[in-house]
């Protein structure tokens, strides 16, 4: 028996008959998420299609088990692989539940006949997804993110041994997302189902994926897990990122800094600094920050959003020289805003920072009052 649910061997992928992407290796064991990562128009939808049979394969193979798919039934597919995609279901006079059901067709025989175990999954599938109180609505009169969680049901009541899913979590609201990703991450836990997506959210497909394949350009160019895929530097590159920045710790993006010199100093530390650098980023307001230490976690953002930064080393006390900066760069200001009032042995010359400002004149003040 394959270690493998699903597998590629030299996989090409296109339109009428061109190559879009060559060579693609791609493997799933049970019990896996594998997101395919990567620009708009890269070939992410292309490559799902291809793999589930909705597009014709230019050339290669695709294996479920060691089974060649192109020479299963569709009835054999259906019970290994359901498939989840972005375009438009519109079955006529078929409620949520009708769409639901069709999931059980697999094996229902060519009657189509839903028994009471084939009843109560399907009552069962509604029940995770959350869609049960719609289930008498004409499928075609629910919003976008109800559908798509109908439509997650109908794969989840089909019982694969892989869902494949191209941008499901495109209609959904922040709970619905969440909810959608602990449904799969549960199926994985209790039935050891494996899971292949593309997602546009980075910060989702960091946190959830076991390996990532990145799609750029004519090829899969990258292949491994999160902790190999989301580093500043490859996430500029394979996007094609110009204007603003995209932190691999927090896993999100940040907007462009405001340009000119400075106009306030942020005093900040233990993330309190934040939400001020990204209200003054807002209003186009170029500030400093400092002194900030470098494993702090307004430091992350403060180095892509401020004109300038004071740094201080890790578990350091803020040494002379960086607050002689730092009050340099503080007096050329026309506000101080502070974001703390609790100050330690290692930012004390903070505090200081707070009595220069006031001696010069320099209007200070706190992050509540802004």
């Amino acid at each position: 028996m394959s270690e493998y649910v699903v597998r590629t061997k030299q996989m090409e992928v296109g339109y009428d008959g061109k190559p879009l992407i060559r060579n693609i290796e791609i493997s799933l064991k049970p019990g896996e998420i594998l997101t395919l990562i990567g620009p708009n128009g890269a070939g992410k939808s292309t490559i799902l299609k291809s793999m589930t049979r909705q597009l014709k394969l230019i050339g290669g193979t695709v294996y479920l088990g060691n089974d060649i798919m192109s020479r299963m039934s569709g009835n054999e597919v259906a019970r290994k692989l359901s498939v989840v995609m972005t375009e438009r279901l519109r079955p006529e006079m078929m409620t949520c539940e009708d769409v639901v059901s069709t999931g059980r067709y697999p094996y229902t025989g060519t009657l189509g006949i839903l028994t009471k175990e084939d009843r109560n999954k399907v009552r069962e599938a509604m029940e995770l997804v959350h869609t049960l109180e719609f289930k008498d609505r004409d499928f075609t009169a629910v919003s976008d993110g109800q559908r798509q969680r109908v439509l997650l049901a109908r794969a989840i009541c089909q019982e694969p041994e892989i869902i494949v899913l191209d941008e499901p979590t495109s209609f959904l609201d922040i709970r619905h997302k969440l909810e959608l990703l602990s449904v799969l991450k549960n199926m994985i836990l209790q039935k050891n189902t494996a899971v292949l997506m593309s997602l546009h959210e980075l910060d989702l497909a960091q946190k959830v994926s076991d390996r990532v394949i990145c799609v750029h350009g004519d090829k899969i160019e990258k292949y491994g897990e999160p902790e190999e895929i989301f580093s500043s530097e490859y996430i500029h590159e394979l996007y094609g990122i110009t204007t603003g920045s995209y932190n691999e710790l927090f896993g999100c993006l940040e907007m462009q800094r405001p340009s000119g010199d400075p106009r306030v100093f942020v005093i900040g530390g233990n993330g309190k600094g934040i939400p001020v650098y990204r209200k003054l980023q807002r209003a186009g307001i170029p500030f400093a920050a400092g002194v900030l230490h470098r494993n702090d976690m307004d430091y992350e953002v403060a180095k892509v959003l401020a004109s300038a930064v004071i740094p201080e080393e890790p578990f350091s006390p803020v040494s002379r020289e960086n607050y002689e900066k730092a009050k340099l760069a503080m007096l050329s200001c026309e506000k101080v805003i502070c974001c703390t009032d609790i100050f330690g042995p290692g930012n004390y010359k903070n505090r200081d920072l707070l009595t220069d400002a006031e001696k010069a004149g320099i209007p200070v003040v706190y992050s509540g009052q802004t």
